[in-house]
């Protein structure tokens, strides 16, 4: 199941207030002041960080390919009382009107492609949208191997209408050579009397530095940076870096 399909439904209802992380808007603000406006989120979700960038008064939109995650996003930013720019598209399809000066993901985003070939499209995508003079930044990582005590762990809230909600790990499994990692998660939500079920496979997809490195060239782009999560200096060893990335 691509990202697409998985955030949508029962889990998009659930993932904002069951999420594990939540993205700081400031190293986004940072680097669209560096690099200028306006700027594009790919895989915005349901408006973090992007909504807070706005509040801050950037010009910067968002695209997301599931629709439920960007109504989400809309709803919000209203509440916000925040204009945003929404795009509804694969990240790997983008076809949008103009270039951006920054273009960036928040998190790991790029590990819910499910291959190369599909990271090598939006590879291409992003250097068709930026400007000459701009700047992509694209943070990589390697997720950690499922625990063996993680199946049946629970995170659980309760939501502002007063049911309880939760995601259990009921699955999971991991294929070093395909670099790929599928954790098998049930959505529940409980309210008078009745509850709510959902089982998805979550999949993630990972690159070694050499792959990803490979795949940036072919799309036209160069890697001008590599920095640490927190901006750090890294070796070639890190998995968990951020690449900035401009047009060769």
């Amino acid at each position: 199941m691509d990202a697409a399909n998985f955030y949508t439904g029962l889990v998009a209802d659930l993932y904002h207030p069951l999420k594990a992380h939540s993205f700081d808007a400031a190293p986004y603000q940072a680097f669209i002041e560096q690099w200028g406006e306006p700027a594009l989120e790919l895989g915005c979700g349901d408006g973090e960080p992007l909504l807070d960038l706005r509040a801050h008064g950037l010009e910067v939109e968002g695209v997301d390919s599931s629709a439920d995650m960007l109504e989400r996003c809309a709803q919000e930013a209203q509440v916000r009382g925040l204009a945003v720019t929404l795009h509804h598209q694969r990240m790997e399809h983008l076809t949008l009107p103009r270039l951006y000066r920054s273009i960036f993901l928040a998190g790991p985003t790029l590990t819910l492609l499910p291959d190369d070939a599909t990271a090598g499209q939006a590879l291409q995508a992003i250097a068709r949208h930026l400007h000459p003079e701009g700047r992509a930044l694209v943070p990589v990582s390697e997720p950690a191997p499922t625990r063996p005590d993680a199946t049946g762990s629970i995170r659980q809230t309760t939501a502002s209408d007063k049911s309880v909600i939760r995601v259990t790990v009921i699955g999971a499994r991991r294929d070093e050579e395909t670099r790929t990692q599928v954790t098998t998660l049930r959505y529940e939500r409980e309210k008078d009397g009745r509850t709510q079920r959902l089982d998805r496979d979550w999949t993630l997809h990972w690159y070694p530095r050499d792959v990803l490195a490979e795949l940036v060239s072919a799309a036209g782009l160069t890697i001008d940076e590599v920095r640490g999560p927190n901006g750090q200096l890294v070796t070639e060893t890190d998995t968990d870096v951020q690449l900035i990335l401009k047009l060769r």
